[in-house]
């Protein structure tokens, strides 16, 4: 009997934890086989495809350009499976399969993470990996199922799924006003330090702030500086906190804190771009129960947001 060549399905889950593992030893402790056995296994894909997928040090392995394509299309097709499984026995089954989450870092600490909880709890034949990162990943890349994010994407073939309104304010400290003044017009920020975020596309060192509503809207974009900086937004919400200036965050993140009147908003009369969280996912996945109950579980969750 001949050996079968080229691609084979039972490998696809194979290839898949392999890459995600980073290391032929460290998959071989996840799929509970000897480094060995992993190494042959591998070795036997490459062959019969005729080109390598993995480049091998003595510590680590890193995927070469095919080994990059047939991951993608291997998570692509295990999620098209799990996908089936569950459109299927939606009558008789409950969801499960491997759950694929991303959201920002603060935003995801303290919101997202609390729901991936409660989600578990409810279908505990789901796993869940939950990223966080500075900035949302390309909304082309498929190594996520639902990304949580700021802003609805542009693409048209993304599904965004709105779960809550939000706007960003601009804040500061009593202590900063008290030390600094109030500014009464957008022109008055460029005479105070203003607290800087690097993060996404948004243009750094630019607020844009409207007056009126309709056709009497009126928009103007100052350029503002300050002598502190950063990319994580905790950082930046405890900066102002602390006295250092006035900053540009969110609703969310500072809402408890103008409640307090730890933090004053500052410029009310002033619209700031909004900031709307969406969850954004594939329009394939739109069928897959795991992925649309837990869009309602954010959607649940972060209902009173805004109001």
């Amino acid at each position: 009997m001949a050996l079968s060549s080229g691609i084979q399905p039972s490998e696809l889950g194979f290839f898949t934890s392999v890459a995600t593992a980073g290391s032929l030893s460290a998959a071989a402790r996840d799929l509970g086989i000897t480094t060995a056995a992993v190494s042959k296994r591998l070795a036997q894909m490459e062959a019969r495809i005729g080109m390598p997928l993995v480049t091998r040090t003595t510590r680590r392995m890193s995927l070469t350009p095919e080994g990059e394509v047939y991951l993608e299309h291997a998570r692509r097709i295990l999620s098209e499976i799990d996908d089936l499984d569950q459109i299927l026995t939606r009558s008789k089954g409950r969801p499960s399969g491997l759950l694929r989450v991303n959201a920002t870092l603060g935003f995801g600490r303290m919101h997202v993470a609390p729901v991936i909880s409660e989600y578990v709890a409810t279908y505990p034949e789901v796993d869940v990996q939950l990223q966080l990162s500075a900035d949302p990943p390309p909304l082309t890349e498929d190594a996520f199922d639902v990304c949580v994010r700021f802003g609805q994407p542009p693409d048209a073939r993304i599904v965004a799924r709105k779960l809550a309104p939000n706007r960003r304010l601009l804040c500061a400290s009593p202590k900063y006003l008290r030390s600094h003044g109030t500014p009464h017009t957008p022109a008055d920020l460029r005479q105070h330090n203003c607290i800087g975020i690097r993060q996404g596309s948004d243009a750094y060192g630019v607020w844009r702030l409207t007056s009126g509503k309709g056709t009497k809207a009126r928009t103007e974009s100052v350029h503002v500086r300050g002598n502190l900086t950063t990319n994580d937004g905790e950082i930046a919400v405890n900066w102002a906190l602390q006295g250092h200036g006035i900053l540009m965050r969110a609703e969310w993140d500072i809402e408890r804190f103008l409640r307090s009147g730890r933090l004053v908003q500052v410029l009310p009369q002033y619209a700031t771009p909004e900031a709307d969280i969406y969850a954004v996912y594939q329009q394939r996945h739109q069928l897959s129960s795991r992925i649309r109950l837990f869009v309602e579980f954010l959607a649940a969750r972060f209902s009173e947001f805004g109001k």
